[in-house]
């Protein structure tokens, strides 16, 4: 199959699986139109690329939808954002796999797919983290200092959700090693992801943009408080949003499965 044609059905793929995806309201408009985008660029590089995607969004998708009610009543007040995942969100979790897609496709490097499958990874690992410790964690500590916080607070640890962000990792690789990589590529997608996951967690913890309700006497990531309150700032840096940081942690990941690649080779 041509790279032309690959396109061409990614486009369909993309698109039949964002649709499904807008209409159990999984994505909104803007991130079914940014699944398609990055799912065509995948398609593009070739099938390898197209499982791994598939087995982000499907295991991601039903992590969130499991004991969603239960995460929703414990995060509401704490979250920037909940629902449907928006086109920043797609951008921010599958940016940096898609780019490195189109560079496969523009003159593939096994570099380049260590990169890709580690940003991968990364967003991978950090979903499942905070999926399995906002359902079941107990109560969250924050990573500098371990003390007791809110439930979906950003730069919290739990133990459940360190031993999920782990599985997420492994995950990431063993789906690399099925697909027809080697035990070291599937060693350095794991080690992206791992890493790429910590680090969501320090900057979280750090530098992400913290809130304030007045309203609520209530710490938050949310400008507009679920009580309709206008919200101030009260730490970070105002443009360190979740996405940003999300951002952030999928290219450590990246960097950190092409170094560690380069090292096994």
């Amino acid at each position: 199959m041509t790279p032309e044609t690959r396109a061409a059905a990614g486009v369909v793929l993309a698109t039949l699986i964002a649709g499904v995806a807008l209409r159990a309201r999984l994505l909104t408009r803007g991130g079914a139109l940014a699944a398609i985008v990055a799912g065509t660029l995948a398609t593009t590089a070739g099938w390898a690329w197209v499982v791994a995607l598939l087995a982000f969004f499907v295991s991601s998708t039903g992590l969130s939808r499991w004991r969603r009610a239960t995460k929703a009543v414990r995060t509401d007040d704490v979250v920037e954002k909940g629902g449907p995942r928006d086109a920043w969100q797609v951008v921010a979790n599958g940016g940096v796999f898609s780019l490195c897609a189109l560079g496969w496709y523009l003159a593939p490097s096994l570099w380049l797919a260590a990169a890709g499958l580690g940003a991968l990874a990364a967003a991978t690992a950090d979903t499942w983290a905070t999926e399995v410790g906002t359902a079941i964690g107990g109560t969250p500590r924050h990573v500098l200092g371990l003390a007791p916080v809110a439930v979906g607070t950003s730069g919290a640890v739990s133990a459940v959700g360190t031993i999920a962000m782990v599985a997420g990792a492994a995950f990431a690789g063993t789906v690399a090693l099925l697909c027809g990589f080697d035990r070291g590529m599937a060693v350095a997608i794991g080690a992206g992801g791992a890493v790429g996951a910590f680090v969501d967690t320090v900057l979280g913890a750090t530098l992400q943009a913290r809130r304030w309700c007045p309203a609520c006497q209530r710490s938050t990531e949310q400008p507009t408080h679920r009580c309709g309150t206008a919200t101030t700032q009260a730490g970070g840096i105002a443009a360190m949003t979740n996405d940003a940081v999300n951002l952030t942690s999928t290219l450590a990941g990246a960097l950190v499965a092409a170094a560690v690649h380069s090292a096994w080779r």
